[in-house]
């Protein structure tokens, strides 16, 4: 009995472990069948990927880079000669103050080297003389003004004489330069006022020529600058223009313009300044369409783009002296006339 006990015994566990043994190995393989599935699937997802890839379904084309202007290393704008290549100075978005002053700086030393000759656009023998014409230069040419007041000085050569004219006489002789009512107005009262306050002469402060009627702070710099030799800056609208241009300033206000750009320079070099601007304003960097293929110093230019860069074309759109044609004088300097610059004609010639 006890041995057909334990032999049924032994029959139990061998057929459990058998049982045991059978199922390990069903497992065994169908975990091997899984793996060798799944690599399979994987397979065939990266085939079906490179098959799109192929045929340029699934990827973008990138987007055409966008042509970015390269202001060239030195253009050259000049009456005689040219100059060396220089580097390219483009300022950053964050030029720091002592960048921008060597930038500014640099700027005002290379106008000088283009514009030696530069000087009052405005024909006048003495302080008197500037001052009217500064004043009728409102919302005209120089040109015009120059056209204009030859007359206007041969029949009222002083202020006392200007003082007494009759103002419909003075309005006649005015007309060519628009807005003549309110310009004799202002020629005649501002004779007036240096009769009566300062004794037929013009003042040399700034204090006292800004009362005179039609004198603003930009006059009043024009006439100190330029007949008292006292340094000031005449911020016209090509001098607000190419200032903000070149990012030496972002203000609109002719007053703020006027004490954010004198920060950047030192005094004694006010007066020129402003004829470099000015005359660079006038002849290559125009308000609506930029010569910056032919701009001296597109190098040193952030706008530089903003107008022609075709060198040919640009070139076609220089004024005065830089263009060939005349200047807006009738008796420039002599350095104008021997660096290749011709007189303006008088009223009504050719």
């Amino acid at each position: 009995m006890e041995k057909a006990a334990s032999a049924k015994k032994a029959a139990s566990v061998k057929g459990a472990s058998a049982k045991g043994a059978a199922s390990a190995g069903k497992t065994a393989s169908a975990k091997k069948a899984a793996s060798k599935t799944s690599a399979a699937k994987k397979a065939a997802s990266k085939a079906s990927a490179a098959k799109k890839a192929s045929k340029g379904g699934a990827v973008k084309k990138a987007p055409a880079a966008k042509k970015v202007a390269v202001a060239p290393k030195k253009a050259t704008a000049r009456l005689k000669g040219t100059a060396p290549a220089k580097a390219v100075v483009h300022p950053p978005g964050d030029e720091s103050p002592t960048a921008l002053v060597r930038r500014a700086r640099r700027i005002n030393r290379e106008l000088a080297e283009v514009y030696p000759y530069a000087h009052p656009e405005l024909d006048f023998e003495n302080p008197f003389q500037l001052l009217v014409a500064t004043v009728l230069s409102a919302q005209t040419t120089d040109l015009r003004v120059n056209q204009t007041t030859p007359s206007l000085f041969a029949k009222y050569p002083t202020p006392e004489d200007l003082a007494a004219a009759n103002p419909e006489e003075v309005e006649e002789i005015l007309r060519p330069c628009g807005f003549f009512r309110a310009k004799t107005k202002s020629v005649i009262g501002l004779s007036k006022a240096l009769v009566e306050d300062f004794g037929g002469e013009v003042p040399g402060r700034l204090e006292d020529l800004v009362k005179l009627p039609g004198v603003g702070r930009k006059t009043a710099f024009v006439v100190l600058g330029n007949a008292f030799g006292r340094p000031g800056i005449t911020v016209d609208t090509h001098f607000q223009r190419l200032v903000r241009r070149w990012r030496w300033t972002g203000e609109t206000d002719p007053d703020k313009i006027e004490a954010a750009v004198g920060a950047l320079f030192p005094k004694s070099d006010w007066t020129d300044l402003s004829h470099h601007v000015i005359w660079h304003g006038r002849r290559i960097c125009h308000a609506r369409k930029p010569a910056c293929g032919a701009c001296p110093i597109a190098h040193l230019c952030p706008a530089y783009g903003e107008g022609e860069t075709d060198p040919e074309k640009a070139k076609k759109l220089l004024k005065y002296e830089k263009g060939g044609f005349p200047g807006q004088r009738l008796k420039p300097p002599q350095a104008y006339l021997d660096a290749g610059g011709k007189p303006a004609p008088p009223l009504g010639a050719g």
